[in-house]
């Protein structure tokens, strides 16, 4: 089962996942996922259950009704504005939906539970500390959000204490690459190839110089499937290592794009990580996983990706 598996990192993963010939189920509200993001796959033999994580019947009733070997729970509230807005509703969303994977996991007999967490949010601002940060490092976040998926996280350990229940959490780099909403606020690549393609300006909030860490979309799917093909616990960073500035991505999305880019600068908002990137070497060591996309290659499939649509 992957529960958020009409989205973006989600419905790849369902990709994947059939293509090795397991059975899969997406749990998705379709809130901010898309049916048409599954559109193959659902052709392919995959089920879609419409149902939200926060509806803990809906959940109960969806695993109990096909108890799955794993679960890939992705289905989250990514929006970190509007966990500042409503950090209830954020808290609700991905605490709350994560306890009801959780629990309904454990009363299946699940075997094991991958879930999406963060890096960055998790661990806050870089600036000033050893980056790359390791599992090790302190975590500062500065938004709800960021503290959901912590607390989340905690849950998971606490049910695998309790429970014997199988889980890790993968702490994601900012993922990018082609099904990936540009109305969002979480994926500046979706973002800048859209407005460039559009023939809109793209907007720099503040100088530019901001860094992420940006992963591609395929690899962290590979890291996913090796989370779930392992009986490893805890945290693990999925991320380069390698950091790149706003102003430094939006050109090289430019050349992907074939179009100039020239953003419109815009005042820096409140509370944004100036810094920030994540060692990924203890999922190299336990996982066996390691990035293999360029950013160059990656941005160059998503700008194709985008051409395309």
């Amino acid at each position: 089962m992957v529960t958020g598996g009409a989205g973006f990192i989600g419905s790849h993963l369902v990709d994947a996942l059939l293509e090795r010939g397991d059975e899969v189920v997406a749990l998705d509200d379709l809130s901010t996922g898309r049916r048409e993001n599954l559109e193959g796959a659902i052709e392919s033999g995959a089920q879609l259950i419409e149902a939200d994580v926060t509806d803990d019947a809906s959940v109960a009733g969806a695993i109990e009704a096909r108890p799955p070997e794993a679960i890939f729970h992705l289905a989250a509230q990514i929006d970190v504005r509007i966990s500042v807005s409503d950090p209830f509703f954020d808290a609700r969303s991905n605490v709350g939906g994560t306890i009801n994977v959780l629990d309904a996991a454990r009363q299946a007999g699940t075997r094991r539970v991958v879930f999406a967490s963060t890096g960055g949010a998790i661990y806050g601002e870089g600036s000033g500390r050893d980056l790359p940060l390791d599992e090790n490092a302190e975590c500062l976040p500065d938004a709800p959000y960021g503290q959901s998926k912590l607390a989340a996280e905690g849950y998971l350990s606490l049910y695998e204490r309790l429970y014997d229940l199988s889980t890790i959490a993968l702490r994601l780099g900012n993922v990018y690459g082609p099904r990936q909403d540009p109305l969002g606020e979480a994926g500046v690549v979706a973002i800048f190839c859209g407005a460039l393609f559009d023939g809109r300006t793209p907007r720099v909030f503040g100088d530019g110089e901001q860094t992420r860490d940006y992963v591609y979309v395929a690899d962290v799917v590979e890291a996913l499937l090796a989370a779930g093909g392992s009986d490893a616990v805890g945290t693990f960073n999925a991320g380069t290592g390698i950091q790149t500035s706003v102003l430094e991505l939006g050109r090289l999305i430019g050349e992907s794009c074939e179009r100039p880019f020239e953003p419109q600068m815009a005042p820096p908002r409140p509370g944004e990580v100036q810094r920030i990137a994540i060692d990924s070497s203890k999922a190299e060591r336990e996982l066996g996983w390691k990035p293999r996309t360029s950013l160059e290659d990656g941005l160059g499939r998503t700008a194709e990706a985008f051409r395309a649509s």
